[in-house]
């Protein structure tokens, strides 16, 4: 560790071996606490590279015991978060509208860290078990086409950084690399990050992890999510190339709205919104899905063009398939909560 600490320090970048022993030693507990603080300081004093980003969350996920992999393609559509909007739960929604869309969807996610309620607490308000065995995931995954992973179920091995994290109290790797660490093998992926110039390392990582496709997004107004409110950024993962482009939700047909049409609330409010999308009633929200879901069933490969894919998403809403599906994985969380009563 203090090899790799000391190249770091002098502002010269991991491999993603040496990324993946750094972060080992800690899992081994073969390092200090204060050499953990030092490495995640280190990294994101100097910046996390693409190899750096990609070897640490290729580490956690061979240490969790939630690897899955199914026979039929899998999405996850996961932003890193941070971006202070105080938006309402817009992947988590999307969601749903990508799953009632026939698209398999395993969404790792969290309690709220930056926001006021992150995509765990919505989920366990509307009745969702944040707690499914591994074979209960993949049982989700094969009948409802849906599934949640709470990433502090899933990943036990991440307890030596937790403390770590919560005495720097400030931004590492960790707020980079969460959507990265699904343990369910992925074939395509939509990520938000807030900071644009973060884009091509994400992307660049999703290369390196071998996603066979992918969009990287930054949304109008420094969001992690596309938006309604200007232009949006993005790069797609496609053919093992990387590829930018801008999207204006005039160009596929949808209003502009300000940030504050799509503003959130705590877990109760952000729940009754997300039902009010699914039943199809119309507005900001409702249109931020829509472009969400339309791209992520781009980034899928389902939809030929994002505007394709908007309108599988507003069928899906309106044939009433997403909301089916959230009722679906409800009914599971009671099955499987029942069983262990």
């Amino acid at each position: 560790m203090k090899v790799y600490l000391k190249k770091l320090i002098q502002g010269k970048n991991l491999t993603a071996d040496e990324m993946k022993n750094a972060a080992l030693s800690c899992f081994n507990k073969t390092v200090t606490e204060s050499q953990i603080a030092a490495l995640l300081t280190a990294l994101q004093a100097k910046g996390e590279t693409a190899n750096e980003v990609s070897g640490f969350a290729e580490m956690i996920r061979s240490q969790s015991s939630f690897q899955i992999k199914l026979e039929k393609s899998v999405l996850d559509n996961c932003g890193t978060g941070g971006d202070m909007s105080g938006s309402f739960n817009i992947s988590t929604t999307s969601a749903f509208v990508i799953a009632g869309s026939g698209v398999a969807v395993a969404k790792i996610g969290n309690r709220s860290v930056s926001s006021k309620t992150g995509s765990a607490d919505v989920l366990e308000r509307l009745g969702i078990s944040l707690f499914f065995t591994k074979e209960q995931i993949e049982e989700a995954l094969a009948e409802n086409n849906i599934a949640f992973l709470f990433a502090p179920h899933v990943h036990h091995a991440l307890k030596p950084f937790v403390k770590v994290r919560k005495d720097l109290g400030l931004p590492t790797i960790f707020n980079i690399i969460g959507p990265l660490t699904n343990p369910v093998e992925l074939d395509s992926q939509i990520i938000g990050v807030y900071q644009k110039e973060k884009l091509e390392v994400v992307a660049q990582a999703l290369k390196n992890m071998g996603r066979q496709r992918a969009i990287v997004v930054t949304g109008a107004g420094g969001m992690d999510e596309a938006s309604l409110v200007g232009e949006n950024h993005f790069i797609l993962l496609e053919n093992e190339k990387l590829t930018p482009f801008t999207i204006h939700p005039e160009e596929v047909g949808l209003p502009v709205y300000p940030l504050e049409a799509i503003k959130g609330g705590n877990a109760k409010e952000n729940a009754s919104i997300t039902r009010t999308v699914l039943e199809g009633e119309p507005g900001a929200y409702m249109d931020t899905v829509l472009l969400n879901a339309g791209i992520g069933l781009y980034a899928h490969g389902t939809a030929t063009t994002i505007q394709s894919g908007i309108e599988m998403a507003r069928e899906s809403i309106l044939s009433g398939k997403a909301l089916t599906t959230l009722n679906g994985l409800i009914s599971m969380s009671k099955k499987y909560t029942s069983e262990v009563v």
